[in-house]
């Protein structure tokens, strides 16, 4: 079938009409058919009454029968019929007309047979002559060929046929007036949005098609919404990662001046530690910024890997374990049975280095992180708790934002972390939460579908 949605209307509608007219004209033949049969079942019967009337019983008692012409004339209507007619007594005496003429059955009721090769329709008429006794009846019989009942069936069929033909032909015309008429709205919305300019992401107006495009219409503008937000995400993410990237270089390029211009061995060294400080930061960040454009949707390819989330846990903390030490931290994890929870695995250990990373980051010298893996029904349950300074309420939603850092922070940071965190679990199907912890901290708490795993 075509592409173009006019042509695809229109032998819809076409083929629609045309099934209808098939139908139509097949019911209008049988109508013919019917109305041809009781035309000439009409004549005959009116034929016998007169050939009856003309039949008379004699002074001797013999039977004769003086065929009126009329009753043979009125079946002369120039097609070329044949007309046989047959009057016998009740007691088989052939009286007037041709033996072996058909019978009907029923008498006044049209019936097809065959006389002398010639396909007739029959009627029967049984008639009371005075002057026979008991069994004073005769019986006229009436044939005559089909030639001009199916002339009649056939110029009624053909009558019926050649309006339906130009009813279609109508139609067609009206059809294709109409959706042309009709698609043009569509025509203007398509030149509408082809003639934008690429920069062009204002919504469209729905006064331009008809109410049932209106969704269409809208489902551009939503469309053109988003990727007006996408793009002006991305210049915002490229805008401050700039900026982020641009303070530890400068930070970078001034301590190694510096560090180059120090004839002090003990300053020199100084130099260079916040000079590797400050290459881990700048190392940090570029790690996140990479992590963080992997995890945005579309950005790579899905990945369904099937990972037990308290061995990715225990792998992580174990990597943690040096800085926890290094600071007095006491860093536990709380998990038992495996907990299978299906996803990009990359990413998702991604995410609980970036937590842990932040519980650490923001925890108190000395204190405690708690990472506790649990299932609840069909889902996978993931906290991380501190007893560091926790996040207000207030500032729980806009933290999730990138290069968002809460007023006062002391410690060093990107802002990317929790982005990285709701990327991770928004792709996996997931939900993650902030609340305060028992401690006074804070509390993450990162709901996962569980994985269907066959034994």
């Amino acid at each position: 079938m075509s592409d173009s949605l006019r042509v695809q209307l229109l032998t819809w509608i076409l083929l629609t009409l045309a099934g209808a007219i098939c139908v139509n004209l097949y019911v209008s033949y049988k109508s013919a058919e019917a109305t041809a049969d009781l035309v000439i079942d009409h004549t005959l019967l009116a034929a016998t009454r007169v050939i009856a009337e003309a039949v008379r019983v004699d002074a001797s008692g013999s039977v004769e029968a003086n065929i009126p012409p009329a009753a043979l004339e009125m079946f002369d209507t120039g097609f070329g019929d044949r007309v046989f007619y047959q009057v016998i007594t009740a007691w088989g005496g052939l009286v007037a007309g041709l033996p072996g003429l058909p019978q009907p059955k029923v008498a006044q009721r049209g019936e097809d047979g065959v006389f002398r090769s010639d396909t007739v329709r029959a009627m029967m008429l049984i008639h009371p002559i005075v002057g026979l006794g008991e069994d004073g009846t005769i019986s006229v019989t009436v044939a005559v060929t089909h030639n001009s009942q199916y002339a009649m069936r056939r110029r009624l069929w053909l009558s019926d046929f050649t309006k339906q033909l130009a009813l279609v032909v109508i139609a067609s015309l009206v059809t294709i007036v109409g959706l042309q008429r009709g698609l043009a709205p569509v025509m203007r919305l398509r030149d509408a949005v082809r003639d934008r300019g690429r920069d062009r992401l204002d919504p469209l107006s729905t006064d331009m098609v008809q109410s049932e495009l209106h969704p269409l219409v809208q489902a551009l503008n939503d469309h053109m919404e988003r990727v007006q937000n996408q793009m002006a995400a991305q210049r915002r993410f490229v805008s401050n990662a700039a900026h982020q990237l641009r303070t530890p270089l400068a930070l970078i390029s001034t301590q190694a001046s510096v560090a180059a211009r120090e004839e002090d061995r003990f300053k020199r060294d100084e130099a260079l530690q916040a000079l590797r400080a400050s290459t881990r930061q700048v190392t940090r960040l570029a790690s996140q910024l990479l992590t963080l454009s992997r995890a945005e949707p579309g950005s790579r390819r899905p990945r369904s890997d099937v990972i037990d989330l308290s061995a990715t846990a225990r792998h992580v903390l174990e990597n943690q374990a040096e800085e926890a030490l290094r600071r007095g931290i006491d860093l536990g994890l709380e998990a038992g049975d495996p907990v299978h929870v299906e996803g990009d695995g990359t990413m998702l250990r991604e995410m609980l280095v970036n937590l842990v990373d932040n519980a650490l980051r923001y925890g108190r010298d000395g204190g405690v992180v708690t990472v506790s893996v649990a299932r609840d029904g069909a889902t996978a349950i993931l906290t991380v708790e501190d007893d560091g300074p926790g996040i207000a309420e207030v500032e729980r939603g806009p933290v999730f934002e990138r290069f968002y850092r809460v007023m006062g922070t002391q410690s060093e940071g990107s802002g990317l972390g929790l982005a990285i965190v709701r990327e991770v679990v928004d792709g996996a199907g997931g939900t993650v939460d902030l609340s305060e912890a028992v401690r006074g901290g804070l509390l993450v708490t990162i709901r996962l579908p569980l994985a269907v795993v066959m034994p």
